[in-house]
């Protein structure tokens, strides 16, 4: 039995980047933890684990210790009330998919912690600009002889000042305090961490020159104190996660929406009585009425009556899709006019709704490979403000010293101090990638377009070259009968058109799909077939009455040696094919009995699609296993720079391989089950969905109702996306860059030194600024 399973799981605890590196590296040493990505965008923990080795609740523990924790709502086994075990399985089947993903949780769990920052902002915000307010009075009126005196006397404001200073740190601040206590017993830091040290410093040496004025006069210290700086400096941090918190909510709303259209109810059909039942009592084949106006609960087949249905929700097509009798229907869409009845395909868990929320969850949790940069940054960054911080410190006192009184010198370098360890903010590196990714991925969505990781979006980034399929991808795959051509006087038209449906019948391909709506056309009836077998690339063959007839492509002609002069001497096969038709041949071992063609129409936003990527600067190529004249009749209506055909299923790879070999970024757009293979060596592998039947595996992204246009669109995303990353990336880099070495006090010779004040309200927005960024990808237009 394998023991080995994978979580991912709210986190409950992080307040910055460093956070999730702290859990990630402490959890990895576990035995029995074979993989951990811990995602501080979404707050949510990836592992891999061996569960005979450990678990979840012994994982929470070992983090515990620094206040993190694992929500285990998905733990291994779970023990119902009346006494019987259930696994994961078994849960998830009797579960609404958002209770699976935990997203209920989390979201009840970060509108508590913004109430609970609310309720705190409320009591340190006016203290903190009042506070503000009368620091800057203080510093103006010094500075400017216009500005009236600062109004109370000095001694009466500072003991205030250390009442209500003494108030925010130990009270609202209390936070940083636990952090600076986890850090002396574990050596565990963070942002709090930073803050707590910062803050506690400057209260600390303001209390003592307030408290003690003996020590103060013996050390020969300033009459300066710094309450406002413990004041302010917590009230902008506050404010700054509040925020923060906030925004953060809006990057996942994508997803909520998602998890908000699953139905709670269906309305069933059972001998023939209605009956409103949970969505999950329901079961495969029951029978659901749908009433206009409803929502539909979950995938199925119209077994009676018709409608137009609203599938924008799902597929990002705004026009409604008119449905009848075997029909499929997608759950969570809108049942526009009329009613009816399906029967239920598939349960909760497993419709393509749920997989859209299981694809773009695991998408939002998942890292770019332009993230692993921020990471190692992060990994070492508040060990290193520490390190800057205490050199800054004592650079000061020894260096600073030699120029400047012992007392000042030592006063500015608890200044900038607390200044780098406030400045400091790994929150902003920490949010830049994953925040772009959630809004990004959840955009994507919205739209139709599915993408499995941030790896492929990234990816698709860079794309040069796309190949792609030619049926159902460049054309609409709705082939029909044009020509039938007898080669035999013993065989009439209907006779070939009877023959081949038969010998299609058991083939899926839409060539075959296109004979066999013409045999109904025609009223025929099958004839039974035995030794049924498909010749990859080729054809098929079967036995109809004791005779052995084929169905195929010029190749099998040709395998099978067959001479073609009476169909030359009937056809002009260039002719056909310039055309764009494709050419079907029915023979025998013996002889070419007939000839039917079919023909295929361009999609209709083909041409503008592909003219608008040779915009963006890139190639595009058609690879298919049709003929080449018919590849080259679709190729020129689609403005397409170059035509590969004739190509087997298992050669796409091979060619897409060498496309990689000459330095292509390849994309390669196909149905996503023939071109399985092709699809998993291209760089980006872009499946075309027919919306219910959705193939997610062999792909990195699926576009859904197979629209050719959602390329385009995917693509330009990526380029938001990834921009936005850079954007974020960028500042953030800056931002401590050249704030760090400002607040240590580097530019103090130029007249210019870093209040940690500021430096407090610079960082509280720095990680604002960053979500705000990404936020701005929701409304990014793609068409």
């Amino acid at each position: 039995m394998n023991t080995v399973k994978e979580y991912t799981l709210p986190v409950k605890g992080m307040n910055c980047a460093s956070c999730a590196i702290t859990i990630k590296n402490t959890l990895k040493k576990v035995d029995g933890v074979i993989n951990c990505e811990v995602n501080y965008g979404n707050e949510k923990i990836k592992l891999e684990i061996d569960n005979n080795k450990t678990s979840i609740s012994e994982l929470s523990k070992k983090i515990e210790p620094f206040g993190y924790s694992i929500n285990d709502i998905d733990s291994n086994t779970h023990v119902m009330s009346d006494g019987t075990v259930m696994s994961n399985h078994d849960m998830h089947k009797g579960m609404d998919h958002s209770e699976h993903l935990g997203l209920n949780q989390t979201k009840e769990d970060k509108l508590k912690e913004l109430d609970r920052q609310r309720r705190k902002i409320n009591i340190v915000m006016p203290i903190t600009l009042i506070t503000f307010f009368l620091m800057m009075w203080e510093i103006l009126s010094l500075t400017f002889t216009s500005i009236p005196k600062f109004p109370l006397d000095m001694q009466i404001y500072q003991s205030i000042a250390l009442i209500v200073s003494t108030y925010v740190l130990f009270s609202i601040g209390g936070e940083f305090l636990k952090e600076v206590i986890t850090f002396i017993k574990y050596r565990v830091a963070n942002m709090y961490t930073l803050v707590g040290i910062g803050t506690l410093t400057s209260y600390i040496y303001s209390a003592i020159i307030v408290l003690f004025p003996s020590i103060k006069e013996s050390l020969g210290f300033p009459d300066t104190v710094y309450f406002d700086v413990t004041i302010i400096v917590i009230g902008f941090i506050y404010l700054g996660k509040f925020l923060e918190t906030r925004s953060k909510l809006k990057t996942s709303e994508a997803i909520e929406k998602l998890v908000n259209l699953q139905s709670k109810k269906a309305l069933i059909e059972r001998d023939g009585v209605e009956i409103e039942l949970d969505i999950n009592d329901v079961k495969v084949s029951d029978i659901v009425i749908v009433k206009p106006g409803n929502r539909i609960a979950l995938d199925g087949i119209i077994i009676e009556g018709n409608s137009t249905v609203d599938e924008s929700m799902i597929t990002g097509e705004s026009i409604p899709v008119d449905k009848s009798i075997n029909d499929l229907v997608i759950g969570g869409t809108i049942n526009k006019q009329g009613s009816f009845k399906f029967k239920v395909t598939k349960l909760q868990s497993e419709t393509l709704l749920s997989q859209i929320i299981k694809l773009v969850d695991e998408a939002q949790g998942s890292k770019a490979p332009i993230q692993a940069l921020a990471d190692r940054i992060s990994e070492i960054f508040v060990p290193l403000v520490l390190i800057i911080s205490v050199i800054s410190l004592l650079i000061w006192i020894f260096i600073g010293s030699m120029f400047m009184p012992f007392e000042q010198a030592l006063s500015l370098g608890i200044l900038c101090f607390t200044g780098v360890l406030v400045i400091a903010c790994p929150c902003a590196l920490g949010l830049a990638t994953p925040t772009a990714i959630i809004v990004g991925t959840g955009k994507a969505a919205s739209h139709g377009i599915l993408i499995k990781n941030a790896e492929s979006l990234e990816k698709l980034y860079k794309v040069n070259t796309i190949v792609t399929d030619k049926t159902g991808t460049i054309t609409k795959g709705e082939l029909e009968v044009n020509d039938i051509y007898s080669l035999n006087n013993d065989y009439s038209d209907k006779d070939i058109i009877q023959l081949l449906a038969s010998l299609e019948n058991k083939s899926e391909h839409p060539i075959a799909l296109s004979i066999l709506n013409k045999s109904k056309e025609l009223n025929l009836e099958l004839l039974n077939t035995t030794n049924f077998k498909i010749l990859e690339g080729k054809g098929l063959r079967a036995n109809i009455d004791d005779i052995e007839y084929y169905a195929g492509n010029i190749k099998l002609v040709n395998d099978l040696k067959l001479k073609t002069d009476s169909l030359n001497k009937r056809v002009d096969i260039n002719e056909l094919t310039n055309t764009g038709k494709t050419l079907v041949y029915l023979f025998t071992k013996k002889e070419i009995i007939g000839l039917v063609t079919v023909s295929d129409t361009l999609k209709d936003n083909a041409l503008e699609t592909v003219s608008k990527l040779h915009k963006l600067g890139i190639k595009v190529i058609m690879l298919t296993g049709d003929n080449l004249n018919t590849a080259k009749y679709i190729a020129k209506l689609a403005n397409i720079d170059e035509v590969i055909a004739d190509v087997l299923p298992k050669d796409k790879a091979l060619i897409i391989k060498e496309l990689q070999s000459k330095g292509n970024i390849v994309a390669m757009v196909g149905d996503g089950v023939n071109d399985a293979i092709a699809l998993a060596q291209a760089d980006v592998g872009i499946a075309m969905s027919n919306g219910s039947d959705i193939a997610i595996e062999s792909a990195s992204i699926t576009l859904l109702k197979g629209d050719f246009s959602k390329v385009l669109n995917a693509i330009r995303l990526s380029k938001f996306t990834i921009r936005a990353i850079k954007q974020n990336l960028f500042w953030a880099f800056l931002y401590n860059i050249i704030g760090i070495p400002i607040a240590a006090g580097l530019l103090y010779p130029f007249g210019i030194l870093l209040n940690p004040i500021f430096a407090g309200l610079a960082m509280a927005l720095s990680s604002v600024s960053v979500v705000s960024n990404s936020l701005r990808l929701k409304f990014a237009k793609l068409n």
